[in-house]
């Protein structure tokens, strides 16, 4: 077995001041968070266009790499729509190695050892969120419990757990699978910028009361906040659930799995017409998706101090007649993905909304923590609500052969390019929401089989059925730190690919 990492230690002795009674199942997840962390990485090296892997040749018991200087990388057949933790180890010129971040110091890329750092501790946090996991007791009522159910993180993506600059103490505090109850503070501002209605209880006479979450106060902000609402951590780690329904996303500006996050000026002011806009397509679909509107947006003038206000899902379900609302995310601790009929019925759903919008020039980054799906007391999927409209885009070109009114916006949410619209949806949606709920090529590929078949055969589902299907490539972003905006890889098409 894998001596642990100094990370892993670290984590360790953390663990065992804040919740010492953790420490041993802590120590017993660590494998299991290796494999998982290292199924992740060998999906990226296997399919991702890395520049040093000069060729991919399958051999009789899996998949061997060459890379550009020599060396012989051989791991098991990679399917890029597996979310179970297969790859126990990989072979290095023949040494093995079961660390993704031994691997990737070994491989020895540019940046490689900066991403060897994220990759320890995605494993550490992995391991720890994993061990905090008691028997559910009973089904969530609210999609916020439901979010607590997402344990693992991002299901493609190595650093699915990587929370840097956060100690065990934060990570408890914080993270939504430790379910605890966030105390956000309050920060007033003089001078700020305000769209939508700012409710009075976020206000101070003329001053504004920005909600700002207690890591960022610690970390980043030098002022002063008074104490402000209790709320429940969602997937995003930085927007909120508060007890009165409404969802508060806060800037957080810490390395989360990808990208640093904040709140810009520019999605502040634009918030309530993006709200709007997109709300107004939305209803063109025959009530099959709602839009959790913006209620309200404030910022003071930099990305480091703003705040949304947002409806919640839960409002667009009518509990009494036994509906609710589930994260695509969490879907899997339903158990109803298991069920290749229910599969086929999501799927059917989610692409006739997505495509729907697509073809009215509204491309929606759907992947499995923006997409929620409002159950029947059945089980049925009935219709869909979508959340945070920041990356969005939005194509004139296609809402004016529509007739619809192109919003007053700029910068790059707004594009006709049809490659970027594609990309977002079927990125998001079929590789990223639909894959991971499906669990693996085999049952994404039934899935599409069947629910193609009554679809609109339009520009754009001829373009997914028949061409390689695009993904962010999650590991070359990480290993290209002086690159700019996203880069994508083409995996196999699970409708055309027989494999």
């Amino acid at each position: 077995m894998q001596r642990p990492s100094t990370t892993e230690t670290e984590l360790a002795i953390g663990l065992d001041g804040a919740r010492p009674e953790l420490s041993a199942s802590y120590t017993a997840e660590l494998p299991g968070a290796r494999a998982a962390v290292l199924t992740r990485l060998w999906r990226a090296l296997a399919h991702e266009p890395l520049p040093w892997v000069e060729r991919r040749e399958p051999v009789r018991d899996g998949l061997v790499l060459r890379l550009a200087d020599g060396r012989r990388l051989h791991g098991p057949p990679a399917d890029p729509f597996a979310t179970a933790a297969y790859v126990t180890e990989v072979h290095l010129d023949g040494r093995p190695y079961d660390h993704p971040a031994q691997l990737m110091t070994a491989l020895a890329v540019p940046h490689g050892a900066d991403f060897a750092a994220e990759l320890d501790h995605s494993v550490a946090s992995l391991a720890m969120s994993r061990a905090d996991q008691p028997k559910p007791e009973r089904v969530p009522t609210v999609s916020w419990e439901w979010e607590q159910r997402v344990v693992d993180g991002h299901p493609f993506h190595p650093n699915c757990r990587s929370r840097p600059g956060f100690s065990v103490a934060e990570q408890l505090a914080y993270g939504p699978e430790h379910r605890p109850v966030v105390h956000l503070g309050l920060v007033a501002v003089d001078d700020s910028v305000v769209r939508g209605e700012w409710p009075k209880w976020l206000r101070d006479g003329d001053r504004v009361l920005i909600p700002v979450h207690p890591w960022q106060a610690a970390h980043v902000l030098d002022v002063r906040s008074q104490e402000g609402p209790s709320a429940h951590p969602l997937m995003s780690l930085r927007t909120l659930a508060l007890p009165d329904g409404p969802h508060v996303k806060t800037a957080l500006s810490a390395r989360l799995t990808s990208s640093v996050r904040d709140i810009s000026v520019y999605s502040i002011e634009t918030s309530a017409t993006v709200s709007a806009f997109v709300e107004s397509v939305a209803a063109r679909t025959d009530g099959l998706l709602h839009i959790t509107r913006t209620l309200g947006a404030a910022t003071a003038g930099s990305p480091d101090l703003a705040a949304v206000l947002r409806e919640s899902p839960d409002a667009y379900a009518a509990p009494e007649s036994g509906e609710r609302v589930v994260p695509v995310a969490a879907l899997a601790a339903t158990g109803l993905p298991e069920s290749p009929a229910w599969m086929a019925e999501f799927t059917r759903l989610a692409l006739t909304v997505c495509l729907r919008l697509l073809d009215l020039g509204v491309a929606l980054e759907a992947h499995g923590q923006n997409l929620l799906v409002v159950l029947s007391a059945t089980d049925a999927p009935l219709r869909l609500v979508y959340r945070d409209l920041a990356d969005i885009r939005v194509s004139p070109d296609r809402l004016a052969r529509h007739g619809l009114s192109v919003p007053s916006l700029t910068g790059r949410i707004v594009t006709d390019d049809v490659t970027t619209l594609r990309r977002k949806v079927f990125g998001s949606l079929v590789a990223g929401a639909l894959a991971a709920t499906a669990g693996s090529a085999p049952a994404l590929r039934a899935a599409l089989s069947t629910a193609v078949r009554d679809l609109p055969r339009g520009a754009d589902l001829m373009t997914l059925v028949t061409e390689p299907l695009p993904s962010k490539a999650l590991t070359l972003m990480r290993l290209s730190p002086d690159r700019r905006g996203d880069i994508w890889a083409a995996l196999p098409n699970p409708l055309s690919d027989p494999k």
